[in-house]
């Protein structure tokens, strides 16, 4: 865990004392957007969805994080609400610490908040990248560059996609029907082979032209 990497014993024992571990089921909620935040969760065992939700009560998938992990920092710094909702994807163990609490940490421990700064650069740094998802390019393109992004972070041709066709169009701001059919054409072109989760890109050539802007 980012949150944890290069801590001091002492500084790691600080932050325990203070955890109480809270326990949800696949679908149960940590949290929603716009609730008072009451403290940062420490994710120590399976996943969470982090999204939004419109007017309408359409999802927007931000980001997809899985045990070890962190959600719910921004709020320690600024004060204000959670800025979106949490929910466990699969069964969650998380480690829960107060608000006021943390705090008192980062004022003893000034490390573990340069830890946490970081966590949250990095957090804002994907959130461009959905930004730039979402508005640059046809769904194709996206779609076509969130393959290669993610091939590019597991460092291999052959990587899990965790997530439902349902949220893959969430995460690119489209519905189901059009991934689910650019997803078929790209199999069906020899541009990547799916098998469950695991997707494999067998031509990148092809799936670059694909994720490169028309002219």
């Amino acid at each position: 865990m980012a949150l944890f990497a290069g801590l001091s014993e002492s500084e790691i024992q600080a932050l325990s004392q203070r955890a109480v571990e809270k326990q949800f089921a696949a679908d149960e909620m940590l949290f929603w957007e716009g609730e008072a935040c009451a403290g940062i969760f420490l994710i120590v065992q399976g996943s969470a969805k982090i999204f939004k939700t419109s007017a309408g009560g359409r999802e927007m998938m931000l980001a997809l994080e899985s045990a070890p992990t962190t959600v719910a920092e921004l709020p320690l710094f600024d004060g204000g609400p959670y800025p979106a909702s949490v929910r466990a994807v699969e069964p969650v163990v998380a480690l829960f610490i107060n608000k006021n609490d943390f705090q008192q940490v980062c004022r003893q421990y000034p490390d573990v908040a340069l830890k946490l700064l970081a966590v949250v650069g990095r957090r804002l740094r994907h959130l461009v990248g959905v930004v730039e998802a979402m508005t640059f390019g046809s769904v194709t393109q996206r779609l076509a560059r969130l393959l290669l992004d993610a091939s590019k972070q597991a460092g291999a041709e052959e990587f899990e996609l965790p997530i439902t066709h349902q949220e893959l169009a969430s995460r690119l701001g489209t519905v189901r029907e059009v991934v689910s059919r650019n997803l078929a054409r790209f199999r069906a072109e020899g541009l990547i082979r799916i098998q469950g989760h695991q997707v494999r890109i067998e031509n990148r050539a092809g799936l670059e032209r694909e994720s490169e802007e028309q002219v």
